[in-house]
């Protein structure tokens, strides 16, 4: 089993930053990927970073260029910075980890960028 508590939400204007945080606990070894995901209210939750144990990162155009997955392995955390914040960036943000045929989720944490 993994656990994550995701942190680092909150409200933000537009063209804002904030950097959301995920820490790892439990069975981390040979985790696979980390990643984050994002659900808008009637939307899907879509893919917004992901960052595979050989060190590749994937982001959707929506975020390229604004959005960057890190990890601090002595941490076991993952974190994800967002920069240039737009209205429809708005949505839960969930951090992810893929361990060997299985996935895990954090609770979510909620990103409104407002002004």
């Amino acid at each position: 089993q993994v656990q994550l508590v995701e942190s680092g939400g909150g409200l933000v204007q537009p063209g804002g930053s904030l950097r959301l945080s995920c820490a790892a606990s439990g069975s981390i070894s040979s985790i696979n990927a980390m990643g984050w995901y994002r659900q808008a209210p009637g939307k899907q939750r879509e893919l917004v970073a992901l960052l595979t144990s050989d060190g590749s990162t994937n982001y959707p155009e929506s975020v390229k260029g604004r959005f960057s997955i890190s990890r601090d392995n002595a941490k076991n955390t993952a974190y994800l910075q967002m920069n240039s914040l737009k209205p429809e960036d708005t949505a839960v943000y969930y951090c992810y980890v893929h361990k060997a045929l299985t996935g895990y989720w954090g609770q979510g944490t909620q990103v409104t960028v407002s002004s």
